[in-house]
């Protein structure tokens, strides 16, 4: 789908010193108006909304402060992804910078399951804790909360997920736990402005407020490069306040005073001057992830609170030896579920429940992910645990999968999460029974409910000259919500085409564009795949004579991406093919 977004670009471009093509790629994102184009360029910290807009904000700082000045015992607990164990980690160092007495627990994947529940209660009482405090957690564990308050616990929720709600004659009504004070700018009463946080941008938006009445107003600043990274890795929108979040915080990870931190980023080889988003979607993100999904995130807590370089090397070794575990893990995964679509049965599912008893269920949510990428269709990868099916979806932009996992809440045991990705367990006899009413409450088809491409523009390359690329830049950090542009062109030629790379997985193309220019493009996609589509279409001996750079009569459309290659002190302009037709 090309974006068909109008705006006077030229207008735009000469306003505010950029390229038209780059006026339009802003107005593809949706940012209007000279002020919020203004914000998305150029916004900083001193753009932030106020936090004390946030509901329960003030009080739960109040409670707080009241704890840690009577020195009652307070207990973090987080949850096991990297948005849970950033968001544990700058709670430790609020309460740690606030002479609290307190400590952080971690619950096990395995054993706890996600978030609060009655056993983590229960050994908070043998534990002498007054105050239990959840980040990334807690708005759903009704039952937990009001266990916790009967055994005269003080309870305080930070969390970003969806709240729960029951429905009737179409009006919904919020479910509130009694907790003493619940941060989580989903509330409807919730005045603050931008409500897509992670649980860690709910964490720094308290830490601002604690440190603002502790005297240490601006010191937050230092938890920036953890706040980014969950952001990031907990797929938020990286628009508004987590644009500046994130834009912020790769300018702090690149000098990153944190032991840990220099430890895992030296130990997955990155250049630190060279670390974006991407680096935390893709590289450290999932090291960390890895700990939590197949043994305890309490280590990736422990890498960042470490002081001590040799201890932290050690650490983040580990954690990087423990991702390329997972990777493979999730590989086989990835097959058992395609072989269980491709066995028949669900063609007409718009949305995609599989059941893979033997798989890990700490990498349902990651096999789900790239089945999803697969078939462009939400999916629900459900493993066998103790005693019942636990699971995880990852859904498409048009469905949004918790609501419609409250529409069949009765199946389920446990369940939370948001629009785009969610976690339930449930009894293993409604297995089928939830594969059933989720797709007949499901309000799309299989064709309406699919992933979509969005183009930004039909661009011939040669259009583009190194200084329109290198300005791409200022739109940075790319991610969900703010993709890196896209364009779309027709009528390409191939006159040769490469298989490079030590593991064979780089495709490099000689082209000819349609005005027949000659072209750079490169494809990190499946090569094997796109070798054969062109063999069902041209034939075997086109394709043959393209690999040889001999003539063909080969012609296509091509989806890309633009990059700049350095080769010999030359820097030239790349394509990196993403589509084709």
């Amino acid at each position: 789908m090309v974006y068909q977004k109008k705006a006077d670009f030229a207008k735009t471009g000469e306003k505010f010193h950029i390229h038209p093509v780059v006026a339009r790629l802003i107005r593809n994102r949706d940012v209007t108006g000279d002020e919020e184009i203004s914000l998305f360029l150029n916004g900083t910290l001193s753009d932030l909304p106020d936090e004390h807009s946030m509901k329960d904000l003030d009080l739960l700082a109040d409670i707080l402060l009241e704890k840690i000045r009577g020195h009652k015992k307070i207990r973090v607990i987080g949850d096991y992804d990297v948005d849970g164990v950033m968001s544990s980690f700058m709670l430790r160092e609020v309460l740690r910078k606030a002479g609290a007495d307190f400590d952080v627990k971690i619950p096990e994947r395995i054993r706890d399951g996600y978030g609060l529940n009655v056993r983590l209660v229960e050994e908070a009482l043998r534990d002498g804790v007054d105050t239990i405090l959840t980040c990334d957690n807690g708005i759903s564990a009704m039952e937990e909360i009001a266990y916790a308050k009967e055994q005269g616990l003080t309870v305080l929720v930070t969390d970003h997920h969806q709240i729960p709600f029951t429905e009737e004659n179409g009006v919904r009504t919020e479910i509130r736990s009694m907790a003493d004070a619940i941060v989580n700018p989903h509330q409807e009463a919730c005045g603050y402005p931008f409500k897509d946080l992670c649980g860690a941008g709910v964490v720094y938006a308290l830490a601002s407020v604690l440190y603002e009445r502790l005297g240490f107003s601006g010191e937050e600043t230092d938890l920036l490069e953890f706040a980014a990274m969950a952001t990031v890795c907990d797929v938020m929108p990286l628009t508004g306040v987590n644009r500046i979040l994130v834009k912020e915080g790769i300018k702090r990870i690149r000098n990153t005073k944190n032991t840990g931190m220099k430890a895992l980023i030296e130990t997955a080889g990155l250049v630190p001057e060279q670390i974006d988003a991407w680096h935390f979607g893709f590289v450290l993100g999932p090291c960390i992830n890895a700990m939590g999904r197949l043994e305890t995130a309490e280590q990736a807590l422990a890498l960042f609170s470490s002081g001590d370089g040799e201890s932290a090397s050690q650490t983040a070794e580990e954690l990087v030896s423990k991702n390329n575990e997972r990777k493979e893990m999730t590989k086989q995964g990835v097959e058992e579920g395609i072989r269980l679509v491709e066995s028949g049965g669900y063609e007409n599912d718009p949305v995609l429940v599989l059941y893979l008893p033997d798989v890990h269920e700490s990498i349902a949510g990651l096999i789900a992910g790239r089945v999803r990428e697969r078939y462009a269709r939400p999916v629900f990868v459900l493993t066998k645990g103790e005693g019942c099916v636990k699971g995880s979806g990852r859904s498409t932009e048009v469905y949004s999968m918790y609501e419609q996992m409250c529409r069949c809440s009765e199946l389920l045991t446990r369940f939370g999460g948001h629009p785009m990705a969610a976690g339930m367990s449930l009894p293993e006899e409604n297995v089928e029974l939830f594969r059933k009413k989720m797709n007949e409450l499901c309000p799309y088809s299989v064709e309406e409910i699919s992933s979509r491409v969005h183009i930004d523009m039909q661009m011939p390359p040669e259009y583009a000259d190194i200084s329109l690329v290198r300005q791409f830049e200022i739109l940075a950090p790319f991610g969900t919500g703010n993709p890196k542009p896209l364009f779309v062109d027709r009528g390409f030629r191939i006159e040769r085409m490469r298989v490079l790379g030590q593991k064979q997985n780089v495709l490099r193309l000689n082209l000819r564009s349609a005005q027949g220019n000659p072209v750079q493009a490169v494809y990190f996609g499946d090569i094997r795949g796109f070798e054969q589509y062109l063999s069902d279409r041209f034939g075997e001996e086109q394709v043959l004579s393209a690999k040889q750079g001999c003539a063909n009569n080969i012609t296509f459309s091509m989806v890309y991406q633009l990059k700049t290659d350095t080769y010999k002190n030359n820097e030239s302009i790349q394509l990196d093919m993403k589509y084709y037709r």
